[in-house]
């Protein structure tokens, strides 16, 4: 059986996410968390809370019965999320578009 979990509207670009999603994919839970905790990247944290998130809600599941040992990442998908626009002020009375980038995480352990 499959647990999901979900991030929604991250303050940080799936690009950025993507970089740290990619080391952990296909990995054994506890490697995953343990490789997380040594990265220096804001997006490790983001996605140490959602894996630790999963963890969680296999816990409150009657169904699922295994050893964490066990479980490995099967499914994890950086998407991209709504954008927030800005302008900043430039020469001549001209202006500069802002964007500024949203990101959505979803984690399936099983």
């Amino acid at each position: 059986m499959d647990i999901t979990s979900r991030t929604n509207t991250i303050k940080h670009s799936p690009k950025k996410l993507r970089k740290v999603a990619n080391c952990v994919r296909g990995l054994n839970v506890n490697k995953a968390l343990s490789s997380l905790k040594h990265m220096d990247e804001k997006g490790a944290q983001i996605i140490e809370k959602t894996l630790c998130s999963a963890i969680a809600n296999a816990g409150n599941t009657d169904n699922f019965d295994k050893d964490m040992n066990e479980v490995t990442i099967k499914i994890i998908t950086v998407d991209e999320g709504p954008s927030q626009k800005r302008f900043r002020a430039r020469a001549q009375g001209r202006a500069n578009k802002i964007i500024k980038r949203t990101s959505h995480l979803k984690i399936v352990i099983g």
